[in-house]
């Protein structure tokens, strides 16, 4: 099959959702296709197409790392069941490398750019990519995972929030004023990246954060919809305030708040703490990742 290659242009993109609706194997991916490539393409970023036959066949979208200039993420890559095993997932990820490199990449990881990211990594039942990633000189680095939420059994959150409150704590829907304070609480605890991926689930359709407060003093947050329209997190509670039941809680009204959106089910990403998903809410692992990166 014949294919040529060139620049990502905004005129492409309805046709690289279409593309990915037909392209990413796991329905629950297909499905968020569209917020999946204005997730990625928020932040700037390199990206190609390819075309065989008239027909978009292929894309790869691609990020400079968000702590590091030197690193280079490979966000998506994309190539239609019926153009597969030409060369032409080969051929755009080659391009992207060489694009990276030009922005000051001396490494690429096959990894989640957070805050701007779909998934962690290669979900491992995406197996032609895994064998992909591999016969180009990837090296597996990591493995990551998610939990599934059911949402349909929730338990309510009123006699805990009563309690919290007797003792000097309010749980409530954050709102734009409060986040230059959560920023600030998610990097003096946590990371840049979930500072960003907080101040983003706040006001943007589709999502939300819930914060925990004694007076003006933030103790904790959880938050969704900031990647991907049906994925919670992230979530953190100051170290002086664990122990409190706040994270339950918060982790109970932002799943309720997707349960009210239509969902069933919600992905917790990139998961920490596995035991206090599954004791409190049940969540078990579901999606496995692995994470790869080259030297360029």
């Amino acid at each position: 099959m014949e294919f040529s290659i060139a620049a990502l242009t905004d005129a492409d993109v309805p046709a690289v959702v279409d593309l990915c609706r037909e392209a990413l194997d796991l329905p629950e991916d297909a499905a968020e296709a569209d917020r999946i490539v204005a997730r990625i393409r928020e932040q700037p970023g390199i990206g190609f197409v390819a075309t065989a036959d008239g027909e978009l066949a292929g894309v790869v979208l691609g990020s400079s790392s968000q702590r590091d200039d030197s690193i280079g993420h490979v966000d998506l890559i994309a190539v239609r069941p019926a153009a597969r095993r030409q060369g032409i997932g080969r051929a755009l990820l080659v391009r992207a490398e060489g694009a990276l490199a030009g922005r000051g990449a001396v490494e690429v990881l096959l990894a989640g750019n957070p805050p701007y990211y779909a998934w962690p990594g290669i979900d491992v039942r995406y197996t032609p990519a895994v064998c992909a990633a591999t016969a180009l000189g990837y090296e597996q680095d990591r493995t990551a995972w998610n939990m599934t939420a059911d949402l349909t059994g929730l338990r309510p959150t009123e006699a805990a929030e009563e309690r919290l409150a007797a003792s000097g704590v309010t749980i409530r829907r954050a709102e734009p004023g409060d986040v230059p304070a959560l920023v600030d609480f998610a990097e003096a605890n946590f990371s840049d990246s979930w500072a960003g991926e907080v101040s983003d689930s706040v006001g943007r359709p589709g999502a939300g954060c819930h914060i925990a407060l004694r007076e003006a003093e933030v103790l904790g947050f959880a938050a969704y919809g900031s990647s991907r329209p049906s994925w919670f997190g992230p979530m953190g509670t100051a170290p002086a305030a664990q122990g409190l039941g706040i994270g339950g809680v918060l982790l109970r009204r932002c799943l309720r708040d997707l349960r009210d959106a239509g969902y069933e089910q919600a992905q917790i990403g990139w998961v920490g703490p596995v035991p206090f998903y599954a004791s409190a809410v049940g969540a078990r692992i579901e999606r496995v990742f692995f994470l790869y990166r080259k030297q360029l």
